[in-house]
């Protein structure tokens, strides 16, 4: 494809990607990645190296925008971020030693997995007359800093491992175990990843599975529409944002094994 024709596209698709990925807390890389494995026959690998490129300015911009509509805890921020270094390493130098396909089916059924997962937590809530909230007193005197560092730690790796998803996979413990709202376990969640998605994107690109001219674009599309993203998501239901996350998820499963 000519980059006159390309630009404008990515340009495009990475602005619904940014909307998308800023309304449910998830950077974009994954529906960025199934994308450009089907339109771009680009193989898993560097898929997820080139979706990195658009997801860290994007998981910037929805941090600040999130910090701004709800404080985001920084001790937690910061107890999970450290450890997500390390592990985000390891996690994409064992995605790169990894077959292409194998990578892209083991990817399919994280994702499977998640969509489950959040269908069910959007039934829970829609039966449910109100959930329990942990204030902050609460939560810093009983889920200390070890727990966070958990939490950054199996982020870090599922994000090496699949490029993104890191943020996803943490959030639900989160609002199931620690008492967050959805929002605020998206917040946190993707302010955790930050580093991690940085040594990531580093360790792609060091491989040569970043494509930048693709990448660039996507970003500066996905960073146009993150802010209001962000806003619809807090003005959506949680059970509704659930479902949402969920039905993405889903929709995402076909468009891997088209590209496998």
């Amino acid at each position: 494809m000519n980059w006159y024709i390309l630009v404008p596209v990515c340009l495009s698709a990475g602005a619904l990607i940014g909307f998308t990925g800023g309304l449910l807390g998830i950077g974009g890389g994954l529906i960025a990645i199934p994308l450009l494995g089907l339109l771009l026959g680009m193989d898993q690998a560097l898929a997820q190296g080139t979706a990195l490129i658009m997801v860290l300015p994007a998981i910037l911009l929805s941090v600040r925008h999130y910090n701004r509509r709800s404080k985001i805890d920084k001790r937690a921020a910061l107890s999970g971020a450290l450890s997500t270094v390390a592990f985000t390493w390891l996690g994409a130098r064992l995605a790169l030693a990894m077959d292409a396909g194998l990578l892209r089916m083991i990817y399919a059924v994280f994702v499977v997995g998640m969509s489950l997962y959040y269908f069910y937590q959007s039934y829970v809530l829609r039966h449910r007359l109100s959930v329990p909230r942990l204030d902050a007193s609460v939560k810093a005197t009983v889920y200390t800093r070890y727990r966070y560092l958990a939490l950054g730690a199996l982020a870090g790796t599922f994000g090496g491992v699949f490029g993104v998803g890191g943020s996803v996979l943490i959030v639900p413990v989160l609002v199931a175990r620690m008492g967050y709202s959805q929002t605020q376990a998206q917040a946190l969640a993707l302010s955790m990843v930050i580093p991690g998605t940085v040594v990531a994107l580093g360790t792609y690109s060091w491989h040569g599975q970043a494509d930048w001219l693709v990448g660039i674009p996507l970003a500066l599309g996905s960073i146009a529409l993150v802010p209001y993203g962000v806003r619809l998501a807090f003005a959506c239901s949680e059970s509704r944002l659930r479902l949402a996350f969920a039905c993405m998820l889903l929709l995402m499963v076909p468009l891997l094994l088209l590209s496998v």
